[in-house]
């Protein structure tokens, strides 16, 4: 068990530990029987598969700072798990009459929100699709289909089980979480800026869109709005969710679309762990480059449209916009 200990340092951000499992049922030469990842935030932390039997620190601070006993006991728990798996996909692949390669994915870990407040999740999938999940507070598993439903019968019969998860997501996940974030605050606990591109494209005949991209910045959250003639305009913005860029940043955009034969002057309002920056740029090419200069407020793209002939366009609903751990 984990000795939950008491973290000194002031957390910024938002920030989470998930754990990902995944077991296939025709392994190749380049794909494992069964792998585990471990991620804080964007960051690899651990690895383990059935090819090389250990859990392994993917990041220098995890393994400067986890002791040796520590990685010999969870890569017995991952052995378990492997064998687990195995018996679970193949499972499944009798309940549902298949054969050939098939997928089991299991993803599972916490938030510890820039408020304080935490939040924890468990949740598995079948080649790919939602399969069951787990609801801590209910202590009941939702299935989607007739197979899972099986499974949550069998799962919910241990009560034991289910408030140990409920435990474990709530309790010693964070405490993991906290800890990691000690271990690698160095890296963890930066800021890096992001780098801000302007473009314009027709997307669709007689339709022009622009588009802002953020990209390289750390931590996650960013606040990306379009604005014309200094007034946001949220109905008429599609977001694109902050994804990873795979060496430890994120990237993103916003977009909107022009206002036919207008003189509108259009501005992407970017901001950023509090660093607030303007940015210019002329429209003689498609692609605008856009230098940065430091001032108070807003990071500002300010971008000049006159006169573009377009025609009117009403724009899909607005989605959902969060950021993605893996």
């Amino acid at each position: 068990p984990l000795v939950v200990i008491t973290m000194l340092m002031v957390m910024s951000g938002t920030h989470s530990l998930r754990y990902f499992r995944l077991g296939t049922s025709d392994p190749g030469h380049e794909i494992p029987e069964f792998s585990s990842v471990g991620y804080v935030d964007s960051h690899p932390i651990t690895t383990y598969d059935s090819v090389s039997r250990q859990k392994e620190p993917r990041a220098p601070w995890m393994a400067e700072n986890l002791a040796p006993d520590h990685r010999e006991r969870y890569t017995q728990l991952l052995r378990g798990w492997q064998q687990t798996f195995k018996a679970e996909l193949k499972q499944l692949q009798r309940h549902y009459n298949h054969s050939g390669l098939h997928t089991y994915q299991r993803m599972t870990g916490c938030e510890l929100l820039e408020d304080g407040s935490t939040t924890g999740f468990l949740q598995y999938a079948y080649d790919g699709k939602d399969f069951i999940t787990f609801n801590k507070d209910t202590l009941c598993w939702m299935a989607v289909d007739n197979v899972a439903h099986i499974t949550k019968q069998a799962w919910e019969a241990n009560r034991h089980e289910l408030q140990y998860q409920k435990n474990w997501l709530e309790e010693e996940c964070i405490a993991w979480l906290k800890r990691f974030l000690e271990y690698g605050k160095d890296t963890l606990q930066r800021t890096e800026p992001p780098l801000v591109r302007v473009n314009h494209r027709e997307t669709v005949p007689g339709i022009t869109t622009l588009y802002c991209r953020a990209h390289g910045f750390y931590s996650p959250e960013i606040s990306m709005i379009w604005m014309k003639n200094g007034e946001e305009i949220v109905q008429e913005m599609d977001y694109g969710d902050i994804l990873p860029s795979g060496d430890g940043t994120y990237q993103t955009w916003v977009s909107a679309d022009l206002d036919p034969q207008s003189s509108d002057v259009y501005s992407c309002h970017v901001e950023h762990c509090g660093v607030h920056t303007v940015l210019q740029g002329s429209q003689e090419s498609g692609t605008m480059l856009l230098l940065m200069k430091a001032v108070a407020g807003f990071t500002v793209l300010a971008v000049a449209l006159v006169g573009i002939g377009v025609p009117a366009w009403r724009r899909r609903p607005r989605g959902e916009r969060h950021v993605e751990g893996s």
